[in-house]
C-alpha cells in the first residue's frame, strides 16, 4: 500500500516537472540571488528604454545589478561601468 503512495506521489511530480515548459519564474524581493547572469554593454537609446531598476550588492548578489525594461517588454542586464550607463543613472539620480 506504501508503495502505491509513493508511486503515485512520484508520478505526479513527474507530470508536473514536464507541464512546465522552462518559463522563468516571476522575481520576488526575497530571491537570494543575482538576477543578471551576463550584461550588456552596447549603447541602447533611452528612447527605447521603458524603465531602469538599479539594485545594490548584498546578501543576495555581490554586483551592482542594473536591468532595463525596453518598449518591447524584453528586460536587459546592462554593464554598470558603461559610461553610457553611467550617465543614464546619473539623470536618473538626479531627478
Amino acid at each position: 500500500m506504501m508503495g502505491k503512495a509513493v508511486a503515485a506521489v512520484l508520478t505526479l511530480l513527474l507530470i508536473s516537472a514536464v507541464g512546465t515548459k522552462g518559463e522563468a519564474m516571476p522575481r520576488s524581493a526575497i530571491e537570494l540571488r543575482c538576477q543578471c547572469v551576463g550584461t550588456h554593454s552596447k549603447f541602447i537609446h533611452p528612447k527605447f528604454i521603458q524603465n531602469v531598476n538599479l539594485t545594490p550588492s548584498g546578501p543576495h548578489c555581490k554586483n551592482v545589478e542594473i536591468i532595463a525594461t525596453l518598449r518591447d517588454g524584453r528586460e536587459v542586464c546592462l554593464e554598470p561601468t558603461a559610461p553610457w550607463v553611467k550617465l543614464i543613472i546619473k539623470a536618473i539620480l538626479d531627478k
